[in-house]
């Protein structure tokens, strides 16, 4: 049976370093029969969480008009959730990191869910990519039963087109056909 697979890509260039790997992940994904959706968060409106615990504490929408809930739709829905993000300061993104703090009222929906990382960095230090898997696991700790399925890292890329050439771009295709 075919998976459902929700990439988001939270660099904030479009063809940026981590968002080629995305393509190439997504192109791997098509390739193995399965279907597979890109969101570019930059293009959504994804406002900060306003901690008001409508969502959390009276299970009601957020009051927020944005893009978010329906992101959060999608990662409900799908079977494999793949988060992609450059990494700033040694740290996601913070447009990754603003859709995940507003999971705070559907987190406890998201079961069962598969989980690949994908992260890119200027500087070209594999223990960068742990740190980057300590914040997202930070989100997945606080779901029930999430399997991280695998983890993808390219450093030594920082200006939008290093990564082209890179065997990581193999990796990141044999990784979506092996979902």
């Amino acid at each position: 049976m075919a998976k459902k697979i929700l990439i988001l890509s939270s660099s904030p260039r479009r063809g940026g370093n981590s968002d080629t790997l995305c393509d190439e992940f997504m192109r791997g994904v098509v390739k193995s029969g399965n279907t597979a959706e890109k969101i570019f968060l930059r293009d959504k409106t994804i406002h900060p969480c306003l901690g008001c615990s409508v969502c959390s504490l009276y299970k009601k929408p957020c009051p927020q008009s944005d893009d978010a809930a329906g992101i959060i739709d999608k990662m409900l829905e799908a079977d494999v959730i793949v988060m992609a993000t450059p990494v700033y300061f040694y740290a996601m993104s913070a447009q990754m990191k603003t859709l995940i703090d507003r999971c705070c009222g559907s987190y406890i929906e998201m079961k069962n869910k598969e989980f690949y990382f994908i992260a890119t960095a200027a500087e070209d230090d594999k223990t960068i990519m742990d740190r980057v898997v300590d914040n997202f696991m930070g989100f997945l700790d606080c779901l029930e039963n999430p399997v991280v399925k695998g983890t993808l890292f390219c450093g030594g890329v920082w200006h939008v087109g290093e990564i082209k050439g890179k065997p990581v771009l193999d990796e990141a295709y044999k990784m979506g056909m092996n979902v």
